[in-house]
């Protein structure tokens, strides 16, 4: 589900109300920690990433040209900021901390069934390289279409949007498998 912010909201953050960034902060945060676990991996990296991120829109929000598009303004300095702790994966393996990320809220199947689903999911979702799971997390966890993901993660449209379907074939050869 995409994160809505009110726009009003913004506006005043951008004009240095730091009670409205405060606000800004509670209507994006949950929305950031998903995409940037997904993308990550890991919780303790997914907080530090969001962390920062806040940190550099606080101080960049004044620069912020249009109120309607802190969104994807948010979104792209998390996608940065997540690129590179992905750069910093790149000598040590990056593990999915699977128990985060789907939680063991799932209503009525038995412990075996959950743990055999995560199982499947985490095997299907270690084929995917770092910039597949951030596609999937924008398009299809966060719910933003192919023009928002690609504006968001700097990259041509229909790459973005063939690099989607190709991950989302990829994941359900895994998982049917």
């Amino acid at each position: 589900m995409k994160m809505v912010v009110d726009v009003a909201t913004v506006k005043q953050a951008r004009l240095g109300d730091k009670e409205s960034f405060a606000m800004v902060y509670e209507q994006v945060a949950d929305d950031l920690y998903k995409v940037a676990l997904y993308s990550l991996g890991n919780a303790y990296d997914a907080q530090d990433v969001v962390s920062e991120t806040f940190i550099e829109a606080y101080k960049g929000i004044k620069n912020l040209r249009d109120d309607n598009s802190f969104k994807p303004w948010i979104m792209r300095i998390l996608s940065i900021r997540c690129k590179r702790k992905i750069g910093q994966y790149i000598t040590g393996r990056n593990q999915l901390d699977i128990e985060d990320f789907m939680g063991l809220a799932e209503g009525g199947d038995s412990m075996e069934e959950k743990s055999s689903r995560k199982l499947e999911l985490l095997r299907a979702l270690e084929t995917l390289t770092p910039q597949e799971r951030q596609i999937v997390a924008l398009a299809v966890v966060q719910g933003y279409t192919v023009r928002e993901t690609a504006e968001i993660l700097g990259a041509p449209q229909g790459t973005v949007s063939s690099k989607l379907h190709r991950t989302l074939k990829k994941l359900r050869a895994q998982l049917e498998k």
